[in-house]
């Protein structure tokens, strides 16, 4: 680069893969940050919005890393011993002698709530 603030033709191609390099590396972390907000948000809201008896399965959802490289995040938010009764309390069941008990939509709607935060998220990040 010259005292005049010009670049030089050569350098040119050097310049700009740095810039990009650098977008890269600052888009990588905050694609990362809004997994994790976005994460925790769906974990707190299925949490809250969970049916509550004693409160045992309402306490055990957490947001666990999956797979992190140098570019992705992969996390998931799941129950960490009551898993086995979260589909029957999200879309109802049957009763032993008959009947039937209504589900309490918990996890479909968090799950819808978390894309459009993640999506809100990302664009802001990058903005």
């Amino acid at each position: 680069m010259s005292k005049s603030g010009v670049i030089d033709i050569d350098d040119l191609a050097d310049k700009v893969m740095k810039g990009l390099h650098e977008y890269a590396e600052f888009a990588d972390s905050e694609m990362k940050k809004a997994v994790r907000k976005t994460a925790t948000s769906v974990k707190k809201e299925i949490s809250a919005n969970a049916p509550k008896r004693t409160g045992r399965y309402a306490k055990s959802w957490t947001a666990k890393k999956v797979k992190e490289n140098s570019h992705t995040l992969e996390m998931t938010v799941h129950s960490k011993n009551r898993y086995q009764i979260a589909h029957l309390l999200e879309h109802g069941h049957a009763k032993r002698g008959g009947g039937r008990v209504e589900g309490k939509p918990h996890i479909a709607p968090a799950e819808k709530n978390g894309e459009i935060l993640l999506e809100a998220l990302i664009k802001k990040g990058l903005s």
